[in-house]
């Protein structure tokens, strides 16, 4: 008898994951639906860093931030942010964030995300290889730039923790060392670390829709569509859009920061929120760009996109429904104008997304606590593209009901 599996959520999570779905089912009769309300890589997937960034394991909630709490409040336009018309609403999210960032659940989420990591980067490795993707992939490793002494000497602890988990880096101690790497730079930075296993994609949305492709070839099905309700049974999944009700086997919600909307109604009200991500996209020739900038403690990332130059960053726990505040996209670009100081800032475009982020930085990859046939795939905050072909194989295996090579209990749906 042939069973449906609608995968909600046509972002890299989601087509990635109907993309595994359709490979292991390839022959069987099987269909698997992929359903989105906008379109292929429609809203976040498109406009990101473009960045697999495996050698990123430590979480944004850590010991000592929400020392940091007052000063998000305050300024607006600082690397992370509050709107005061929304710290109400997030306190429950901080309450959680704050528990994150204790020692031993910061060090837990640390090993969980280092485990995670590693099986994502084979994955990938298995996913461009699969999909005769390597021509979307750029491979030329990722610079972090400190300004002081004083800076340079408080981010130990994170080279510590490549070290330990085997991550290759370069540490760099003069602006001639950082020059060799990438010339350009304001001479203001004095340290350091260059990580050569970095790598992007020439163009985060082309990279989805390079998978969309693959799905459709091997005879997968997309519908545009946004599912406003879901009711789940031990034989069947219904869903409810604005046109019909479509019935499934199994569900895959990776719908990003939207997902919780749905897994409220399957009896799962999950600490999802928002970080608002700004960026500039700016077109070729505005800078020799010869691998991915991060300017740690001011926030932002420089990356090579389509030939030019993205400009973005920063974080804004700000929900789904508030306007956006493209001041901090211009704050970024004038920062990184002075830190660049060749930089051409004509002709940008601007954007700013939506990263869905679990208060201690780990996706949920989960079936629902109340529905064996609905799995989870979301909540993966700023690494979503690096983690995308890692989760799908993993959210593949809880689909078929098969032991997954990593321990899958730091990702349940009821860690929290």
């Amino acid at each position: 008898m042939t069973r449906t599996v609608v995968i909600i959520g046509a972002g890299v999570i989601g087509v990635s994951t109907a993309l595994r779905l359709q490979e292991e089912l390839a022959g069987k009769g099987d269909q698997v639906v992929l359903l989105d309300r906008k379109g292929v890589a429609a809203e976040t997937s498109q406009g990101n860093a473009g960045a697999f960034a495996f050698t990123d394991v430590e979480p944004l909630a850590h010991p000592g931030i929400m020392k940091q709490a007052p000063g998000w409040l305050v300024d607006p336009l600082g690397p992370l942010s509050i709107p005061p018309s929304y710290a109400v609403k997030l306190v429950p999210w901080l309450l959680r964030f704050w528990r994150a960032s204790l020692p031993d659940r910061y060090r837990a989420s640390i090993v969980s995300q280092a485990a995670l990591m590693k099986h994502c980067e084979e994955a990938t490795e298995r996913q461009i290889a699969r999909t005769d993707g390597e021509h979307l992939i750029q491979r030329l490793g990722a610079l972090r730039l400190y300004d002081s002494e004083a800076a340079f000497r408080a981010s130990k602890h994170s080279w510590d923790l490549r070290d330990e988990y085997g991550i290759d880096y370069t540490l760099l101690h003069s602006p001639d060392e950082i020059a060799e790497i990438q010339p350009g730079l304001s001479r203001h930075f004095n340290h350091g670390g260059f990580t050569p296993g970095w790598h992007s994609t020439i163009d985060p949305k082309a990279w989805v829709e390079h998978l969309f492709a693959a799905f459709v070839q091997r005879g997968g099905r997309f519908e545009q569509a946004e599912v406003r309700d879901i009711a789940a049974s031990d034989h069947e999944v219904v869903l409810k859009t604005a046109d019909t009700t479509l019935r499934a086997d199994q569900v895959v919600v990776a719908a990003g920061a939207w997902s919780h909307h749905l897994t409220k109604r399957l009896g799962d009200p999950l600490p999802l929120e928002t970080e608002r991500g700004y960026n500039t996209t700016l077109p070729p020739g505005a800078f020799d760009l010869r691998t991915s900038l991060s300017f740690g403690k001011h926030g932002f990332v420089v990356s090579p996109i389509k030939g030019g130059v993205r400009v973005g960053g920063a974080v804004e726990l700000g929900g789904l429904e508030l306007p956006p505040n493209f001041k901090r996209a211009d704050n970024l670009l004038a920062k990184a104008s002075r830190f660049m100081p060749g930089l051409d800032i004509s002709g940008g475009t601007q954007w700013m997304g939506y990263r869905p982020s679990m208060p201690d930085s780990l996706p949920v990859i989960s079936q629902s606590r109340r529905h064996k046939n609905v799995v989870y795939a979301f909540g993966h905050g700023h690494v979503g593209l690096t983690q995308s072909a890692g989760t799908a194989e993993l959210a593949v295996d809880l689909l078929q009901g098969r032991k997954s090579l990593i321990d899958m209990a730091p990702y349940r749906a009821d860690r929290f």
